[in-house]
């Protein structure tokens, strides 16, 4: 695939291709943020089908899906990143991969 992906440093660069981060909105082709360092879980699988998370700056964080590297980038704020993380490692959503 062509784009980048995390090797364990905190990203800190600006989002190449994107005048500004006013520019950067939720749904906008993934392709158009450059440079940023995208990154997936260890426990991903190896054919690509993955989710992929990458810092912006200001803070903010976007999403998009590996099969898809194109498409676009949902973006939400660390505080919506960081209820989702909670509520995943609290099991909320386990009823949606069991069985």
């Amino acid at each position: 695939m062509d784009h980048d992906v995390y090797d364990g440093d905190v990203y800190e660069g600006d989002v190449y291709g994107v005048a500004d981060a006013s520019r950067v909105f939720n749904g906008m082709a993934a392709t158009r943020l450059n440079g940023v360092a995208w990154q997936k879980s260890r426990h991903s699988n190896s054919q690509g089908s993955c989710v992929e998370f990458a810092r912006l700056p200001g803070g903010e964080v976007a999403v998009r899906n590996s099969r898809f590297p194109e498409g676009p980038a949902l973006v939400y704020t660390r505080a919506e990143i960081e209820a989702m993380l909670l509520g995943i490692k609290d099991g909320e959503f386990d009823h949606l991969v069991v069985g």
